[in-house]
């Protein structure tokens, strides 16, 4: 995966379950085909939305294995790493370039707060045994460590750390990350509801949560602000916004579940100790996604567009 290869849009996708607790690989293969047809470019597997802190390594493997026989050849599938031992994040590197995955989304150190070095002997650590493209998740909200633009300053010594998942909140920090580093890292917007904003300020691509329930939706807010299609890009960006906030919420994968159930590309089950939404909570949130149901917008064609270059 060369660093050209980050752009677009990249689903954190779900890992469906079935009753009995296993993977449902079925339901992967048809969620999959969805987000191929709605032109996505590429994929993140065992990621938070994938719950990856209830799946064994085995499985992320297997999640891996799948996507690389299921995807378009030169779809990137990239594998998140969350882990708080160094050792089993570098274990973890390897076998993923053994069995074929193309990238890397690499989280801060789990459980333990990290300094800033320590973060970045970490980061640097994973990056050195590999040869994988790496991209950084900066979460500073979600996972209390946040990687200053003095951090990437010295992570832009290694070569193969390629992209940053800016999920700071602060759109602002796009513009920071380009106006220090011009093109050295490829940026994507990892907070759904900033997705329209982010694209706007140059933001290469977007690592997507309700893509995963309504993926021609996202790319289509993509392909129109790249195009500088805005009024087309805002129509589509207004109706999406309630279903987007239900990705900034601790339940985001009960709720996104719901959504790609609803939408006929996911299931309902979650791992223990996750627990399918039930009674008000519930109502409250398919409410919102029978809403956007019902009210789908008619896109017109989002997959053939020029981009304008001035917003690239």
């Amino acid at each position: 995966m060369n660093k050209a290869s980050w752009q677009g849009v990249f689903p954190a996708l779900l890992t469906p379950f079935k009753s009995d607790d296993t993977i449902d690989f079925d339901m992967f293969a048809k969620n999959l085909a969805a987000q191929v047809e709605a032109g996505i470019t590429g994929i993140i597997v065992a990621g938070s939305l994938g719950e990856a802190s209830t799946l064994t390594s085995e499985e992320k493997y297997e999640l891996v294995k799948f996507a690389k026989k299921s995807l378009p050849a030169d779809m990137p599938v990239v594998l998140c790493i969350a882990e708080q031992s160094t050792a089993v994040a570098v274990e973890i590197a390897k076998k993923a370039e053994e069995i074929g995955a193309d990238g890397l989304m690499v989280l801060p150190p789990m459980r333990y707060k990290a300094d800033d070095q320590e973060t970045i002997v970490y980061f640097t650590t994973i990056a050195k045994s590999t040869s994988l493209s790496v991209m950084i998740y900066n979460n500073p909200v979600d996972y209390k460590i946040e990687v200053t633009l003095d951090m990437f300053e010295q992570l832009s010594a290694y070569p193969n750390i390629q992209a940053i998942k800016e999920s700071t909140r602060d759109v602002s920090n796009v513009t920071r990350i380009f106006n220090r580093f011009g093109d050295r890292f490829k940026v994507f917007c990892g907070v759904d509801t900033l997705i329209m904003e982010e694209v706007m300020l140059g933001a290469d691509g977007v690592v997507g949560g309700l893509v995963d329930a309504f993926p021609k939706e996202t790319v289509a807010i993509f392909n129109f602000v790249k195009a500088g299609q805005y009024k087309e890009a805002l129509a589509v960006y207004r109706w999406y916004l309630p279903l987007l906030e239900l990705d900034i919420h601790p339940k985001l994968v009960q709720n996104i579940k719901l959504a790609a159930t609803l939408a006929g590309i996911g299931s309902e089950y979650v791992r223990a100790p996750r627990l399918v939404l039930e009674g008000d909570e519930r109502e409250k949130v398919l409410a919102i996604i029978n809403e956007a149901i019902e009210t789908q917008p008619v896109l017109s064609d989002y997959l053939n567009l020029t981009v304008d270059s001035s917003v690239a």
